[in-house]
Formats: structure tokens, C-alpha cells, sequence
């Protein structure tokens, strides 16, 4: 497959139209700091997407994707594939929007996302337990059905509906410095990377994966695109074996650094949220603010916390064991 150049992306006009769809759709979810006690010394603050529509940021993509459909388009239906949180976005977009939707979940899916997709009227169909085993049952599908494909991040209308968050970044923290993003498929950092360096060139863009994950660190350090043979971390959200065309040539352009952390420390960042600012976030998103946790002290950071759907079983558990640290 060819890698896409630059032209193929969203410009910033495409992400300003997306935030003009997203009008009365959207949560404002908050920006708070979090207690230098606790993060020693750092001026951090997270925006709180756990708290929006759906319990992430996804519908922001999603939702751009699918009002970006023609009439006979949307009349066929649509078909995404996610482990969880791109699903309810879809759902919970489509059925907003009066689409009929299908998504195409690991078996291993969290039930907690599983239930909530379904409650938004979408048909749920299992296959595999690997990100591209699921990509490969829904493009087959969606050329069976003649159904619009919803991608996950390898979307132009995706990454501009995400880059919408760059925009309000921008706007409530005109002093931030660095920008933290966790990395699954790439298209939340590609959007938010894409909208901060067009107004912000100044403003660091920062990624964030899990150790066990690192595909996006390994082809930045590449220039090239990297798939991992093996997948194991904790962050079920951000398991893909390989970020997309698209968020690849994003990223190449537009950030800075990739830093990777440990499963011990996204669940410690996972804990600190949950205990010191009140912030249920999931591993997936509290893997920006592990990472903005390595920084040294002084610039103001903004960390994206991107959901918030988090297994019942962890948060009994991080709630009943041991303390913030």
C-alpha cells in the first residue's frame, strides 16, 4: 500500500468546517489542573474527553465522517471496526443522524463498551482479537453491503473531526507549551497535531504509547510505517499493530516526539486521576498524562485524557488498592 503524502490529509479550513458540523453535538469537556504535590512540581493540566459524548473523544471523528456522507451514501448504512470506544462514537453518531451502523469488535472487547454500543441501536458483529483481523472483516463487508466504511483513524473527515480538539486547546490554554496525545491508530494526535502546528508552530506536539505498543515510536524512528508481530499492554484502547497511512505522514510532519511508558506507569497516571483529581479515565487515556509525567518541571503541559470507559473490575481496584503516587 502507498503511503499518502501530505495533500491527502485534512487541511485547517477541513478541521474548522468539522467543528462547525460538531455544533450542539459536542460536551465542552474541562481542562483541570492537576495538584503539583502530587506530580512533582509539574504545572499540568488534562482536558477531560472521559467526560465527553460517549466517554472519548471519538465522536468527534465520527460524527464528522458520517454528516460528511451524501443522502444515498448514509442511506446504505455504515460499518466501522473498533475495540470499543470508535464503536460507541459511531453508534451514538449514526443514531444521531438516523444511520443504521455496524461495528466489528474484538471477542476479547471490554463488555462495558460492548453494551454501550449496543445501546445506541448498532448491530455488533465478533471476529479475532487483533486490530487488523477486525479492519479486514468490516472492508469485506462493507464491499459486500455497499455500506460507507467509518475507519477508525485512516480517515481524512476522522482527523479533521479530532482536530477539532487541537482548536480548543489552542483557545482555552493560550500558554500551554506541550501537548501530550496518547497514540493507538494516530488519528487523534494527526488532528491535533495538524490544527496546533497550522496556528501554533511554537507548541510542542507530544505522543504517548504504551511500552507494550510502540508501533507509532518505532516507525517515526523508521521513516517508514511499522506493523508489531506482538501486541501487550494494558491500554486496551491503543492495541493497533500499526498506525495508519494517514496519521503516519501527519505525524512525520507534525510531531515532535513519541515518548513510550510502562503498563506501571499508565496505571499509577491512571490512579493519580482517580484519587487526586476526582478523573475516572481509562488506561488508553491516561497514558498522555504517564507521559507528561517523565517531563521536567516548568512549561505549562496540556495532557489529553481521551476516555473514560474503563473496565468496572480496574477501577474497584485502583480505588480499594494502595495510593496516588
Amino acid at each position: 500500500m502507498t503511503t499518502p503524502t501530505a495533500h491527502s490529509l485534512p487541511s485547517l479550513k477541513d478541521i474548522e468546517q468539522a467543528r462547525i458540523r460538531l455544533q450542539g453535538v459536542l460536551v465542552a469537556t474541562p481542562f483541570l489542573p492537576i495538584d503539583p504535590a502530587f506530580t512533582g512540581g509539574r504545572d499540568l493540566l488534562v482536558k477531560c474527553e472521559n467526560l465527553q459524548r460517549t466517554g472519548s473523544f471519538k465522536i468527534r471523528g465520527a460524527y464528522n465522517r458520517i454528516a460528511s456522507l451524501s443522502d444515498e451514501a448514509r442511506a446504505r448504512g455504515v460499518i466501522a471496526y473498533s475495540s470499543g470506544n470508535h464503536a460507541q462514537g459511531v453508534a451514538c453518531a449514526a443514531a444521531m443522524l438516523g444511520v443504521a451502523a455496524t461495528v466489528v469488535m474484538p471477542e476479547n472487547a471490554i463488555a462495558a463498551k460492548v453494551s454501550a454500543t449496543r445501546r445506541y441501536g448498532a448491530e455488533i458483529i465478533f471476529a479475532g482479537t487483533d486490530s487488523e483481523t477486525r479492519r479486514r472483516h468490516a472492508e469485506n463487508l462493507a464491499q459486500e453491503r455497499g455500506a460507507a466504511l467509518v475507519p477508525p483513524y485512516d480517515s481524512s473527515e476522522v482527523i479533521a473531526g479530532q482536530g477539532t480538539l487541537g482548536l480548543e486547546i489552542l483557545e482555552a490554554v493560550p500558554e500551554v507549551r506541550t501537548v501530550v496525545v496518547p497514540i493507538g491508530g494516530g488519528g487523534l494526535i494527526s488532528g491535533v497535531a495538524l490544527a496546533i502546528k497550522s496556528l501554533r508552530p511554537d507548541v510542542r506536539v507530544i505522543g504517548a504509547e504504551p511500552e507494550g505498543a510502540a508501533d507509532a515510536a518505532a516507525s517515526l524512528r523508521s521513516g517508514s510505517l511499522v506493523e508489531l508481530d506482538h501486541i501487550d499492554t494494558i491500554a486496551d484502547g491503543l492495541r493497533a499493530r500499526r498506525i495508519g497511512n494517514l496519521p503516519f505522514a501527519a505525524i512525520s510532519a507534525n510531531v515532535d516526539e513519541i515518548v513510550t511508558v510502562s503498563d506501571a506507569a499508565i496505571l499509577d497516571a491512571t490512579r493519580l486521576l482517580l484519587t487526586v483529581a476526582h478523573v475516572v479515565a481509562e488506561p488508553s487515556g491516561a497514558v498522555s498524562l504517564a507521559a507528561a509525567l517523565t517531563f521536567p518541571p516548568g512549561e505549562r503541559v496540556v495532557a489529553v485524557i481521551s476516555g473514560g470507559n474503563i473496565d468496572a473490575a480496574l477501577l474497584q481496584t485502583l480505588a480499594t488498592v494502595g495510593e496516588a503516587p
